[in-house]
């Protein structure tokens, strides 16, 4: 497998893997899921809610969950690892927070002490990118699996149509229902994270929040802040100054670059540092 580019999804899988192997070589797994019931209310373990996510409890979830996040690698090398990461992380704590929360407060009591386990696994956080690889990455072909047989297919012929992406989904889904409903909790919870970050329904501190340069090992961070700092005012002042004018961005030709103007010049310049 290839992790070009991907430090932080090679981290995720290995951390998954190496995790979940160890939780099952010192016989800890039982510490890292959470029954409402025995661990919230009678022996106040809430610390439970910080650790339910680092890793699973049998090697299918494990192996289905280390195939979906690298098969998501595209996001990390479209955002930059610093961006990935800062996502991964916001994810992971909020998803820490709130399916504990709505199981306590809303489906457990609703089923009468029925609904009251939360299994161990990142599945939240899967299906936080999962939200972010489904709406950024287009499909690269369709196919139809006929529902009739013995003649020749068209498009009108019943069939079931499916995408480059749909095995992909499909890994997902089988996490969101191996230890269901639970897990099903764990993956809308997280999807639905996904598309408020999506959408920019977070905080702006949440939403704008990056972690360090060096904890993906990224160079000269200052560097990288300060040009993006500029590229972003130079835009801006770009955007109003048109406004103003009314004028009309060039549409091409060979007089289009004679038109741009001083500011669109050094954004390009900017960029290209990138």
């Amino acid at each position: 497998m290839s992790f070009t580019s991907t430090p932080v999804t090679r981290a995720l899988v290995l951390g998954l893997v190496g995790s979940s192997i160890a939780a099952s070589l010192f016989d800890v797994k039982h510490y890292f899921y959470i029954s409402v019931g025995t661990h919230i209310f009678q022996y106040r373990q809430t610390w439970r809610a910080l650790i339910y996510q680092l890793c699973y409890t049998n090697s299918s979830e494990v192996l289905f969950a280390a195939m979906t996040l690298y098969n998501m690698r595209a996001i990390e090398q479209q955002w930059g690892s610093r961006k990935y990461a800062s996502f991964v992380l916001i994810s992971g704590l909020l998803t820490a927070i709130i399916p504990p929360l709505v199981l306590t407060a809303i489906f457990r009591p609703l089923s009468f002490g029925a609904f009251d386990l939360l299994p161990a696994g990142p599945t939240p956080i899967i299906f936080a990118i999962l939200a972010q690889y489904y709406a950024m990455i287009p499909h690269t072909y369709k196919y139809k699996v006929a529902l009739t047989t013995g003649g020749p297919t068209d498009d009108d012929t019943p069939g079931v149509a499916f995408s480059d992406k749909s095995i992909k989904y499909l890994l997902a889904l089988q996490l969101a229902l191996f230890q269901w409903p639970g897990s099903l909790l764990g993956a809308a919870v997280g999807w639905l994270v996904g598309q408020a970050w999506r959408s920019e329904l977070m905080p702006g501190a949440l939403a704008h929040w990056r972690v360090p340069g060096w904890v993906v090992g990224m160079r000269n961070v200052r560097n990288n802040d300060r040009f993006e700092g500029m590229r972003r005012r130079l835009e801006s002042e770009g955007a109003s100054t048109g406004a103003a004018s009314g004028a009309q961005p060039p549409v091409g030709g060979e007089g289009s670059n004679r038109r741009r103007t001083m500011g669109q010049q050094l954004i390009d310049e900017v960029r290209g540092a990138f």
